[in-house]
């Protein structure tokens, strides 16, 4: 998320004075260097990717090399993935290509970066005229481009994704764990006080016992907000799904049998729930891969929200 690589950003800049930052304007196919990708360098440290490889070592080197000279005016670098490209090689094979552009920042540039946290609502706008935050929602990365030096990129200042992970037993540590190393904050939730593997938990970012008869209160709605059911056993899901259908949440998901998702939602359409509220619940949850140890279910949920999270993007 931008909001995080600003965060760090600010840091490193406060410890060196001066940076390049990097910023993935567009991709085409499989260039593994997205929109939106986006690195900051400094003379000693550096943060953020904008794809790896050979391709991001040398502009690091680059990046460094321009830092040593001093201040430079924004431009954009074209790098195409493949060995037959006789201009803009990046030295990858994996095809595709990708548009990089260069920002030379120092302290007068920390005020934006500082703001950003409060920013919601706005957007950032990348062009050569450098890098600021303009009033307005962007839905979508959009990068125009009338030549060389004249671009301009727009992107959201997207919300932190939050996974409220319901159910604090095997799998649920499992999950967090494996959701720790992706774009998330955690929150785990559970009924039952004491429990080992919450107090094992050390992924989540945060952790409470709560009464499931009034979950909704602890769940906030909204576009960022991923849901993930794995309570104790069937009476429990029952109690928790009947509270959040028909909210709005980006992803709502829960874990069991098919027999049993059947059994659930006959039993909450007979109750007067609709088949519009079921239908945009994922169950079961996690895409499919045959799944047998409490690692591969978090691995597969966690590939399932990532699939999520990223529609519609790049």
């Amino acid at each position: 998320m931008v909001l995080k690589f600003y965060k760090k950003a600010t840091k490193l800049l406060e410890k060196d004075e001066t940076a390049v930052l990097m910023v993935v304007t567009t991709h085409d196919g499989s260039s593994p260097g997205r929109q939106g990708f986006h690195m900051l360098i400094t003379l000693n440290d550096m943060t953020g990717t904008i794809g790896g490889g050979i391709m991001e070592h040398k502009l690091v080197e680059l990046a460094r090399s321009l830092l040593e000279k001093g201040p430079f005016k924004p431009f954009i670098k074209v790098q195409k993935h493949s060995t037959e490209e006789g201009h803009n090689r990046s030295g990858m094979i994996c095809s595709g290509a990708q548009t990089i552009a260069f920002y030379y920042l120092d302290k007068k540039d920390w005020s934006w970066m500082e703001s950003l946290p409060s920013s919601q609502g706005n957007h950032l706008q990348y062009s050569e005229s450098g890098v600021d935050i303009f009033p307005g929602k962007v839905l979508h990365p959009q990068f125009t481009k009338q030549s060389e030096s004249i671009w301009n990129f727009q992107m959201p200042l997207q919300l932190q994704n939050e996974v409220y992970v319901i159910g604090a037993g095997h799998v649920g540590l499992a999950v967090s764990q494996v959701l720790s190393l992706l774009d998330f904050n955690i929150h785990l939730l559970d009924n039952r006080p004491g429990l080992n593997t919450m107090e094992e938990n050390t992924f989540a970012h945060s952790k409470k016992v709560v009464d499931y008869s009034n979950i909704e209160e602890h769940i906030p709605e909204g576009e960022n907000v991923f849901v993930v059911i794995i309570s104790f056993g069937y009476r429990t899901d029952k109690q928790i799904i009947r509270q959040l259908l028909g909210r709005n949440y980006h992803y709502l998901g829960m874990m069991g049998s098919k027999k049993k998702i059947e059994t659930l939602w006959r039993e909450l359409l007979e109750e007067g729930f609709k088949q519009e509220e079921l239908e945009r619940v994922v169950a079961p949850i996690g895409i499919d891969i045959k799944s047998e140890t409490t690692h591969e279910i978090a691995i597969s949920i966690a590939a399932q929200l990532i699939e999520w999270k990223n529609r519609g993007v790049g």
